[in-house]
C-alpha cells in the first residue's frame, strides 16, 4: 500500500483506475469507507485516490490538536508522492474545508466538490459533530442518515458499523480532527476561483443550511444545491450525486492532462 510522509507523519492512500485523478478528502472521524459509493462510480474513466487523514485508518495518529492547514499539507504530500499533476478534489465536512485551504495554497486542484461544508468552524454545531463519533455509541449515525434510510437499510448499516470499527478515528484522534474543523476559518473565498459545486443536507445537524448557502454565495464560481437528508446525505443519495459529479468533472476535464 502506498504511503506518503509529511513532517514525519505517514499517510496511507490507495488509488484505482486510469485517467485524470479525483482525490477524496474525508470528514471528521470517518474512514475511507465513506467514499466507497463514489469510488465505484468514478473509477475507470478517472483515477480515484482515497487517503486516510492523520488519525484515521492506516495513517499515523500524532498527538493533536490538528489544523486544516496541516491537513492540506498532508494532501499535498500524498498527491506529490503519487505524481499527480492536476486533481479534482471532493471533500465532505472537514474534507471540504481541507479542499478549500488546499485550493488556496497549492496549484494542483482543477475543481472542487464540497459536501456539507462551511467556511468557518464557528458555524458548526459542536455537539452535533461530537455525536457523530463512533464513541457516541448506537446513535452515532443518527446525525448522518435519515430515519427512513436507516430503517430501510439495516444490513448496510451493519456493514458500515464494521467498516467504522476498522477504520474510523476515535478518542483523541477524533477530537483532534474535530478541533481542526471547529477552529477553521477559510482563506479569502474570492481568491478560490475554481469551479465549485456545493451540496448540503436540508436536515444536517452539523452544518446549518444558511452556512452552506453563505459559502456558495462567497465563491466566485460556486453553485449550490440542497439535498434531502442529514450530514451524510451524499452517501444516502450517492447514485444521483455521483451522476452529477461525473457530469461536472467531465465538463472541466482535459483527459490528456
Amino acid at each position: 500500500m502506498p504511503t506518503a510522509t509529511n513532517d514525519g507523519v505517514s499517510l496511507h492512500y490507495e488509488t484505482d483506475g486510469d485517467g485524470p485523478t479525483v482525490a477524496f478528502v474525508g470528514d471528521v472521524g470517518y474512514g475511507a469507507w465513506l467514499w466507497g459509493w463514489h469510488y465505484d462510480a468514478l473509477t475507470g474513466p478517472y483515477e480515484t485516490l482515497v487517503w486516510d487523514l492523520r488519525g484515521t485508518g492506516d495513517s499515523d495518529a500524532p498527538d493533536g490538536p490538528y489544523d486544516v492547514a496541516t491537513l492540506a499539507a498532508d494532501l499535498e504530500a500524498v498527491l506529490a508522492d503519487h505524481g499527480v499533476g492536476r486533481v479534482h478534489l471532493v471533500g465532505a465536512g472537514l474534507g471540504g474545508m481541507v479542499a478549500l485551504q488546499y485550493a488556496h495554497e497549492f496549484n494542483r486542484a482543477r475543481t472542487l466538490t464540497l459536501y456539507c461544508t462551511a467556511a468557518a468552524g464557528s458555524e458548526l454545531d459542536a455537539d452535533a459533530l461530537a455525536s457523530l463519533s463512533l464513541d457516541a455509541g448506537a446513535d452515532s449515525l443518527a446525525g448522518a442518515f435519515s430515519d427512513g434510510f436507516r430503517g430501510a437499510n439495516p444490513d448496510l448499516l451493519e456493514r458500515i458499523a464494521e467498516w467504522r470499527r476498522a477504520d474510523d478515528a476515535t478518542g483523541a484522534a477524533f477530537d483532534a480532527q474535530a478541533t481542526a474543523a471547529l477552529d477553521f476559518d477559510a482563506p479569502p473565498l474570492y481568491e478560490v476561483t475554481l469551479p465549485t459545486e456545493v451540496y448540503y443536507g436540508v436536515e444536517d445537524p452539523v452544518v446549518p443550511t444558511d452556512a452552506a448557502e453563505s459559502l456558495v454565495s462567497a465563491l466566485p464560481r460556486g453553485s449550490g444545491e440542497a439535498v434531502e437528508g442529514r450530514h451524510g446525505c451524499f452517501v444516502e443519495h450517492a447514485t444521483v450525486l455521483t451522476d452529477r459529479l461525473t457530469a461536472f468533472l467531465d465538463e472541466y476535464t482535459d483527459h490528456e492532462f
